[in-house]
């Protein structure tokens, strides 16, 4: 495994969105739907310093809810559908909007993290004042 970075930046836009490793842009960063790989297979970067922690859920949670209380308010102000029928439109709609963007969107912020170097929040104290 090499752990040298490589000469070329990768995008994060590019290594979020297509799911691969934000360092080299070749391996995969995922080894289940959304379980990360211990390291990249290509160049060896640990993945340890990944925490995407509830982000790319909120994210998806509003966005999602957006699109189905928009869509939900709109079908019934203009075409005034049983409660069944709400129910049967809906449904499946708020798992599509929620799981199938739930795995990029954590890859792009685990790309982004990777990209500005962002760390957990540390408090140094000094005898500064």
């Amino acid at each position: 495994m090499n752990d040298k970075a490589p000469t070329a930046p990768v995008s994060p836009a590019i290594a979020g969105l297509t799911c691969r490793c934000p360092r080299c842009g070749k391996g995969k960063l995922f080894q289940g739907f959304l379980t990360l790989r211990p390291r990249c297979e290509a160049c060896g970067l640990d993945y340890a310093f990944a925490d995407a922690g509830d982000g790319p859920a909120v994210f998806v949670i509003l966005l999602g809810g957006f699109i189905v209380v928009f869509a939900a308010l709109l079908v019934e102000f203009l075409y005034r559908p049983p409660y069944w029928l709400h129910a049967a439109l809906w449904g499946p709609l708020i798992l599509v909007v929620t799981l199938l963007p739930l795995r990029t969107l954590k890859s792009l912020l685990i790309a982004l993290q990777f990209h500005h170097k962002a760390a957990e929040g540390r408090l140094e104290r000094g005898d500064r004042l």
